[in-house]
């Protein structure tokens, strides 16, 4: 069977530059030199040339790393899922696992985001957004910390 032109459009090839992998996989070409240099993805051999000669397997990966990412995994986690795949002893309960604990540091951050929004929630209503902004109570929040807005600046306890 012979290859169509769109074949080959829609396969890589199996040698890439550094510039083809990155276009393939949806990044930049700094970010591949970064990956490498923080051990997640193999330095590749070199041509002759010098240039940097990568196989198909390079392009799944960066896009592991990029939906891992996706999904709120760092990059120490990630390399620590890509290990796991290496390993033949790692179960999909070691993934598992980690998903699980990415799950609650997001419900973490949910709660902070909902608290931090909450409060300037409170502070939004207390503006009038009329004024000098001497008399803001979001600006002297920022400025004095929370419990300080104007309306109890001066006031004796």
């Amino acid at each position: 069977m012979k290859a169509t032109q769109t074949d080959s459009k829609e396969r890589p090839p199996a040698s890439l530059t550094i510039g083809r992998l990155a276009r393939a996989a949806g990044v930049g070409v700094e970010t591949v030199r970064f990956y490498e240099r923080q051990g997640l993805l193999a330095e590749p051999e070199r041509r002759s040339s010098g240039y940097r000669n990568y196989g198909e397997a390079a392009i799944a990966r960066l896009q592991f790393i990029r939906r891992a990412k996706e999904l709120g995994f760092t990059l120490s986690e990630i390399k620590s899922l890509l290990e796991l795949r290496r390993d033949p002893s790692s179960t999909a309960a070691d993934v598992r696992r980690q998903a699980r604990q990415k799950i609650e540091e997001i419900d973490e951050k949910v709660r902070s985001l909902q608290q931090i929004r909450a409060a300037l929630m409170r502070l939004v209503d207390e503006c009038h957004g009329h004024g000098p902004l001497s008399e803001c109570p979001i600006v002297d929040a920022m400025e004095h910390g929370p419990g300080t807005t104007v309306a109890t600046k001066g006031k004796k306890s």
